[in-house]
Formats: structure tokens, C-alpha cells, sequence
């Protein structure tokens, strides 16, 4: 009886880690630019390994009858690289758009463009 309860739970967090990587990549369809769309992957990956992790630790730790915690190395590991690998992709990206001129920063929302001697004007 233990061992279906363990498969209930593994599975359950198997599908919410299935879940939150799919409403990830529909934000990364949806999302309009570079820069949106590289945050909600990199936050769904590191969450859905954090949930694997855990189904993994849960039915292998039943399983031999004593905790086993080695996949944590690889959980720890993600989750210290993929803040780092999107922070390389992002000054990536703004070294590409400033190289094509383009005006940097954007604009926010409802905001009209910068013109040359506004930032010019802001260094004073």
C-alpha cells in the first residue's frame, strides 16, 4: 500500500513539472521580445528540475529504504548555472542591439522614444 502512495506522489509532481514547463514555453511563444521571453524559461526550468528532483528523491529513497539525496548535485548544479546562462544571453542581446544602434534602453510602456540629446542632457 506505501508503494502506490509513492507513485501517486511521484507522478504528481512529474506532471506539475510537466505543467509549469508548458505554460513556460507557451509564455515563450507569446511573449514579444528577446529580453520577455528569456526570463520565464529560465525561472520554469529551474522550478520543473526542483520538482523532478524531488519525485526523484521520493522513489528512489522508498525504493532502497533509506534517503537518497545524490540528485541534489545535479538540482543545485541548474539552479546556480541558469541565472548565470541568462545573464550571458541577455548581455549578449544588448550587446547585439546596441552594436545595430538601436536605442538602448527601451522605452517603458506608454513612453516616447529618447532622442539623442535627452540622454545627453541626463549625463549633466
Amino acid at each position: 500500500m506505501n508503494i502506490v502512495w509513492t507513485e501517486v506522489v511521484v507522478a504528481a509532481l512529474l506532471l506539475a513539472s510537466g505543467g509549469i514547463v508548458l505554460t513556460a514555453a507557451l509564455g515563450l511563444w507569446r511573449l514579444p521580445d528577446f529580453f520577455a521571453r528569456m526570463h520565464a524559461p529560465a525561472l520554469a526550468s529551474t522550478l520543473a528540475t526542483w520538482l523532478v528532483g524531488a519525485a526523484t528523491i521520493v522513489h528512489f529513497s522508498i525504493r532502497e529504504g533509506q534517503l537518497s539525496l545524490h540528485v541534489w548535485l545535479a538540482v543545485v548544479l541548474l539552479s546556480i548555472t541558469a541565472p548565470v546562462t541568462t545573464m550571458v544571453l541577455a548581455r549578449a542581446a544588448l550587446f547585439r542591439r546596441r552594436h545595430a544602434g538601436d536605442d538602448l534602453p527601451p522605452p517603458l510602456a506608454g513612453e516616447r522614444p529618447r532622442q539623442p540629446r535627452d540622454l545627453d542632457a541626463a549625463d549633466d
